[in-house]
């Protein structure tokens, strides 16, 4: 079905507006890049399924101004599998809404929807949440991605009853103040071909949530409250991630291989025999009103392979200290250890307690690395006690004391390859926010400077014999001459520019 002409009316503009700009861009093409235009156009000579990957990672609106470009990109929108739809790409809701209902009318109806990515707000969003989601299970959609932005509180019951017994779907994120209603009751979830699940921000009253989907394979839920006291039984799950919550959890997951709990209130008591891979993240504070305690595990788990373990307390509190002990018990097979240097000496200081340790419970172990997690970790030295403790059943284990300028360099590392990646988004058009449609052109172009300052102000902290150096500042330096560009472009910033 060819799509109608008003769907792609703000295509022509932006066409005009490339082709105004073209004859600047050939000044700017070395040798190399005339010759491969000379070839022609290899992007246009891609088979439909390359570009389509290629154009899933803009919204479909974007995607929709393509076919202004040529011929052989008037109808490439019409089939695309991943459809990424926005209201913020809309000054307002009835423009999406009208957007939202021309393009699906317009699409090929022939060809399937792989994913969709559905980030929305508003009062009125039901009505075109209900047509696109409608949309997409008529059309076996596989990948599924919704997020509600912060406003409102978005009602299960507000979605199509479609969200919760399809077919077609095997992986679902919802995020955002998400909540069951409780009359009429929650739906139920049927979803029997579910392999992945994340729920952030979700308050289920459901304590039945997951036992509807017998294939599910990876579940994590963040900032989620479900029935304040739940269990996990699911004979399948091999990946589990619990973060942020508050509700006690029993989890018994015989498949289970990879845990991830990041502070997760309440008690953990896992059972999960074939468990191989464990990340624990807690701290004292949130256990210091009541008797709980850090997580517990079965003694038996034959299959462990690495285990990271933060736990930061400032606190003497010889029961918590008992229970880290018991803990540390329980992982006694483990090959690759990793620990921080706050626990280290945590339970470095209850000698009485490691006295009480005849010998090391770690008798598989190939390596140990310590690292700090704050900077006022200082003077950082191992008691024979403590080394015995955690080296003495593997004496030939590999021990890796990681050090403040280490950690130090990796965040700031970190933070500089984020700001460029977000900075070389911001350049290419991919991301735009409410705030910055209301900026002039000349001030979206100073933020973007800022960032240039920010990154440069990260790099300058990464130690010269850092291997990735190099590589930061010369991707730096590519981004800087972009932002060069623009401004040099923007006339009223010739008088004072920045650089």
């Amino acid at each position: 079905m060819q799509p109608q002409t008003s769907t792609t009316s703000d295509a022509g503009d932006l066409a005009k507006k490339s082709m105004g700009n073209r004859s600047k861009d050939i000044r700017r093409m070395d040798l190399g890049e005339i010759t491969e235009n000379v070839e022609g156009d290899r992007l246009s000579n891609l088979p439909d399924d390359l570009i389509h990957k290629i154009l899933s990672f803009i919204s479909i609106k974007h995607v929709v101004q393509t076919s202004a470009l040529s011929s052989r990109w008037r109808y490439i929108w019409t089939s695309m599998p991943f459809l990424n739809f926005s209201t913020k790409d809309f000054p307002r809701l009835p423009r999406f809404s009208k957007f939202v209902t021309r393009l699906l009318s317009s699409r090929n109806n022939q060809s399937e929807v792989f994913s969709v990515d559905l980030t929305f707000r508003g009062k009125g969003s039901p009505e075109f949440v209900q047509r696109i989601l409608d949309y997409a299970f008529s059309h076996n959609v596989q990948q599924l991605n919704i997020t509600c932005l912060p406003g409102r509180v978005y009602y299960v019951g507000e979605f199509p009853p479609s969200l919760f017994s399809s077919q077609s779907l095997k992986h679902l994120t919802m995020t955002g103040r998400i909540q069951t209603c409780p009359i009429p009751a929650a739906p139920t979830w049927v979803l029997p071909n579910l392999t992945t699940l994340n729920l952030s921000f979700y308050d289920d009253k459901c304590a039945a949530l997951f036992s509807n989907c017998p294939n599910l394979k990876n579940l994590t839920l963040k900032n989620c409250s479900i029935f304040n006291s739940f269990h996990i039984h699911h004979s399948g799950l091999s990946s589990l991630t619990l973060e942020n919550g508050r509700d006690c959890v029993k989890v018994v997951t015989p498949q289970l291989k990879n845990l991830t709990i990041k502070y997760w209130r309440g008690i953990h008591l896992i059972s999960a025999p074939n468990l191989s891979s464990l990340r624990y993240t807690d701290h004292y504070c949130c256990y210091k009103d009541n008797d709980d305690g850090p997580l517990l595990l079965p003694t038996d788990l034959c299959h462990l392979e690495k285990v990271d373990i933060c736990i930061d307390s400032s606190v003497d509190n010889e029961a918590y200290t008992r229970k880290i002990f018991c803990l540390l018990q329980q992982l006694h097979c483990v090959k690759f250890l990793t620990l921080n240097l706050e626990l280290v000496k945590f339970i470095s200081s209850s000698q009485d307690l490691i006295s009480h340790q005849p010998t090391s419970p770690f008798v598989n172990l190939k390596s140990l690395k310590i690292y700090p997690v704050t900077f006022l970790s200082v003077g950082v030295t191992l008691s024979s006690e403590i080394q015995s403790y955690l080296l003495g059943g593997s004496p030939s284990a590999a021990f890796t004391l990681v050090s403040h300028e280490e950690i130090r360099a990796v965040k700031n590392v970190t933070s500089a390859r984020n700001l460029m990646n977000e900075l070389h988004d911001k350049l290419k058009g991919n991301i735009e926010t409410d705030a910055s449609h209301a900026l002039t052109e000349h001030e979206q172009l100073r933020r973007k400077y800022n960032m240039v300052e920010m990154i440069n102000k990260e790099l300058t902290k990464v130690p010269a014999s850092h291997q990735d150096k190099d590589k930061l500042r010369a991707r730096f330096y590519g981004l800087l001459v972009e932002v060069k560009t623009l401004f040099s472009r923007d006339e009223p910033a010739t008088s004072s520019q920045p650089f």
